[in-house]
């Protein structure tokens, strides 16, 4: 996790007034953080699924992590995004297992991913792969995690920054 503050200062600028009316970015520090955590197994076509299914379980369950919608200089409208930076996170199995037990007993928002996933198409099968198998059995192959930066970091403590 060494360049974790290095890439959150450079992800997160925010525009200051500086000398002159030129914009000054300073950097933002949030108190909370956003994490998904893949199993290193994964493929890349995989890590990159998974990510994308986990995020936007927290987007939308915790309205807050959601900033203001982007426009162009032509004013062509576009979506709203996390107000921060997503931190991506690897680690084995075991760490997996262990980060989603830590995630439960700090009652953090988060959202899993199995490996059950893979073989399904659509929403419905996908809540039923998950709904299928006890907590202590899920076959884990990712997880996001969101909340106060300090329990966020406890819960990914052994995993490291993706490469």
């Amino acid at each position: 996790m060494r360049n974790e503050n290095h890439i959150e200062a450079r992800a997160a600028l925010a525009p200051v007034a500086g000398t002159e009316g030129t914009p000054v970015r300073t950097p933002v520090r949030f108190d909370t953080k956003i994490a998904v955590l893949l199993r290193d197994d994964l493929e890349v076509w995989q890590r990159l699924n998974v990510t994308a299914f986990l995020v936007s379980g927290l987007g939308t369950a915790e309205p807050e992590v959601i900033g203001e919608p982007y426009a162009d200089a032509d004013d062509t409208p576009y979506l709203p995004m996390f107000r921060q930076p997503v931190l991506v996170f690897e680690g084995t199995k075991e760490t997996l297992t262990t980060a989603h037990g830590r995630a439960l007993s700090r009652s953090l928002p988060r959202a899993v991913f199995t490996s059950d996933l893979f073989g399904t198409g659509n929403d419905r099968d996908n809540r039923a792969a998950v709904r299928a198998v006890g907590t202590q059995q899920l076959d884990l192959v990712g997880l996001a995690v969101y909340g106060p930066r300090n329990a966020v970091d406890k819960v990914l403590k052994g995993a490291r920054m993706h490469p």
